[in-house]
């Protein structure tokens, strides 16, 4: 039980690393951008990949109507994720510094997991309907208005995942280090469970 305890301790630091690394990221890229622009999401906010590139991304956005980037107090997700991450890390190390006392069974372990599945399914669900209303909610008096060949709006929603084509943009959506990190904790703490479980068993 000890061993298992220590994995679900670690893995809910890793929840932690949120706050150090952003957990995704979005490139954009063109032939007349040889360095592509960047976005790193955080959990508490987006940055540029490099210096400008928030910047050069809102001046771009512009000429179809997309809305400029959010800032921090634009979203109250940028509020609430922080809060729910910070708990959960801590809710895990408690639930793993107990189950080392033999105070909990390896279950508690099962129920912080699927408790933290389910908010992190939330989590993506807003997050994609986020960047699909980003890139479909256009101001009508945009320089450019550019149709699809069936003569509907064209949407510039980046994907949630992978690579989708953006006019002449490239645009790549994939997890960052913090989101990387985040899952790796995630499959530790579960792991965590089958080796309390089989520790338990033994006894």
């Amino acid at each position: 039980m000890k061993k298992a305890s220590v994995l679900m301790i670690i893995g809910s630091l890793m929840v932690l690393s949120l706050f150090v690394f952003p957990m995704w990221n979005i490139m954009l890229g063109a032939p007349q951008y040889p360095e592509p622009l960047g976005i790193n999401i955080y959990i508490n906010g987006l940055q540029g990949q490099s210096e400008f590139d928030i910047q050069n991304i809102d001046g771009l956005n512009h000429y179809i109507g997309m809305k400029t980037l959010p800032k921090p107090e634009d979203m109250w997700e940028f509020t609430v994720f922080p809060i729910v991450a910070l708990s959960m890390g801590l809710m895990g190390i408690l639930v793993g510094i107990l189950a080392f006392m033999d105070k909990l069974k390896p279950q508690w372990f099962l129920y912080w997991f699927v408790l933290m599945s389910i908010l992190g399914v939330l989590g993506v669900y807003d997050f994609s309907q986020w960047l699909y209303d980003y890139g479909t909610d256009l101001d009508p008096n945009a320089i450019m208005k550019l149709q699809n060949p069936d003569g509907t709006p064209m949407k510039y929603n980046p994907p949630l995942f992978g690579h989708k084509k953006l006019l002449n943009f490239d645009a790549y959506s994939y997890p960052h280090i913090g989101g990387v990190l985040l899952w790796i904790g995630m499959m530790l703490t579960l792991a965590s469970y089958f080796v309390g479980r089989q520790s338990c068993n033994y006894k």
